[in-house]
């Protein structure tokens, strides 16, 4: 007597991370697949044409297997999106995180997916096709990086880290890339050393393995923060707005941050 299949319905949400695993592993190969010289862009349109078929190739294959995973669940189409979401399970997904870098041959770039639960991500997978890195969180079950355990820096000093930031979309408003230069010089006062580049995904996972000790981000997107968000949270990290309040999807600011120097990143960055 045969058994008839497992409804994904009815998968547990371990099961149902293991599953978005393989889909975003295998959507990612079509980006990979598309790696290689940097493109000449003569227009912007020429470039958002490029963008977007990037996009295009790994929905293709990663949209049909999200949505027989969890056919109820709702998708999110705008990548750049912001704010809260309608009740219900929803589809986050960034088929080309750092996609600009893709385009110029630059190797930081992933394919993210993260299932929001009444706007709670309740599991991520941020894949990287070149290294063949996958990077997983489940909430309450921690972080992990390929199966093994992440754990943010033990630091408790913010002048002996690194720490980052990213511009959150090309044409940001003045008022906000003021605010990120003047942020960007108060840490380059109080902390380490200061990286500043897209995509914020990738930030936000070296955080959770603790490489570096903070990331902040002025504006943003849910695509960009919230697979990172939970990458550091179940990592034992600490997230919230730049003012130390907690962090939701209408905030207008961002850091996430190793627990010791918390603090001392929230005064840089309100002086």
């Amino acid at each position: 007597m045969s058994v008839p299949p497992k409804s994904t319905e009815a998968f547990s949400d371990s099961d149902l991370l293991d599953q978005t695993v393989t889909a975003v592993r295998t959507a990612g190969s079509a980006l990979r697949e598309r790696f290689g010289a940097v493109h000449h862009h003569p227009t912007r349109d020429h470039l958002m044409r490029a963008l977007a078929a990037n996009d295009d190739a790994v929905l293709e294959i990663l949209r049909p297997r999200l949505a027989h995973l969890r056919p109820h669940a709702g998708w999110v189409a705008d990548e750049l999106a912001g704010g809260a979401l309608p009740p219900g399970e929803w589809w986050v997904v960034d088929p080309a995180e750092g996609n600009v870098n893709h385009l110029h041959a630059l190797p930081d770039w992933a394919v993210t997916a993260t299932l929001v639960r009444e706007n709670r991500p309740v599991l991520t997978v941020v894949h990287l096709p070149l290294t063949g890195e996958t990077y997983t969180a489940l909430a309450g079950a921690g972080a992990h990086l390929d199966g093994r355990p992440l754990r943010v820096s033990e630091t408790g000093d913010l002048g002996l880290s690194i720490v980052a930031t990213s511009q959150a979309r090309p044409d940001e408003d003045e008022d906000v890339v003021r605010r990120i230069g003047s942020s960007i010089t108060a840490m380059l006062l109080d902390a380490l050393v200061v990286r500043t580049a897209v995509p914020a995904t990738l930030h936000l996972a070296n955080v959770a393995a603790g490489r570096i000790g903070a990331f902040w981000q002025f504006a943003g997107a849910r695509a960009d923060l919230l697979p990172g968000a939970l990458l550091v949270t179940e990592a034992g990290g600490r997230i919230s707005d730049a003012q130390g309040r907690p962090w939701t999807p209408h905030s207008d600011t961002f850091l996430a941050a190793a627990p010791g120097i918390h603090t001392e990143a929230v005064a840089t960055l309100s002086r």
